[in-house]
């Protein structure tokens, strides 16, 4: 259900992505990689997708290259598409319903490691480490620092009510990474108002 963003080509697929990666020698997650482009945009980063290849593999120390290279640049152009999107049909890249619980829960707190590290990254190079986060920000970045240390519990793979748990906190964090998204991006449209409000210094 989550393996793919919404409206997309097919091109995102969880499972293909990781072979790739496989391919390239790099034991990450798919779900990590889509979640730190996540975070880089979610922070401000530029939306160029050249420049969120480059802060991709900076932040997780990769060096991507070749299709998968073109195809990362290709998912952070839809990332950033589907942020600001009205419609809101913004979804993590995640594993589908055919991967056990575990494994889904697993991916689920590589996404939220990738989010934060790469949100964390953006606000390092930007020089806003000390600013007060906008909005519900710092709620929200807490609630996936714990969410990435997420595992799945004990209950059977088939149990109604750990896959509804799972789906609560995918809805949550699809939501979430949003907001993080609005409230950064209204953060840095009031700061350009108020450097086109000040006089010319020089004048």
């Amino acid at each position: 259900m989550f393996d793919r963003l919404p409206g997309d080509t097919g091109l995102f697929d969880f499972d293909d992505v990781a072979d790739q990666l496989l391919e390239q020698g790099i034991s990450l997650s798919p779900a990590e990689v889509h979640g730190c482009l996540v975070g880089l945009l979610a922070a401000g980063h530029d939306p160029e997708p050249g420049a969120g290849l480059n802060a991709l593999n900076q932040a997780l120390d990769l060096d991507l290259h070749g299709a998968l290279a073109d195809e990362v640049m290709q998912l952070y152009a839809h990332c950033n598409a589907a942020l600001v999107d009205d419609v809101f049909d913004f979804s993590p890249l995640l594993p589908d319903e055919s991967h056990e619980l575990a494994v889904r829960t697993a991916s689920l707190a590589d996404w939220c490691r990738g989010f934060l590290t790469g949100f964390a990254r953006t606000v390092a190079a930007s020089g806003t480490g000390g600013e007060t986060l906008p909005g519900d920000s710092t709620e929200i970045l807490r609630d996936f620092a714990a969410m990435a240390q997420a595992s799945a519990d004990e209950h059977d793979e088939d149990d109604d009510e750990a896959e509804e748990a799972y789906f609560a906190l995918v809805e949550y964090l699809r939501v979430a990474a949003v907001n993080v998204f609005l409230d950064t991006r209204g953060r840095q449209d009031d700061r350009e108002r108020s450097l086109k409000g000040k006089p010319d210094a020089l004048h």
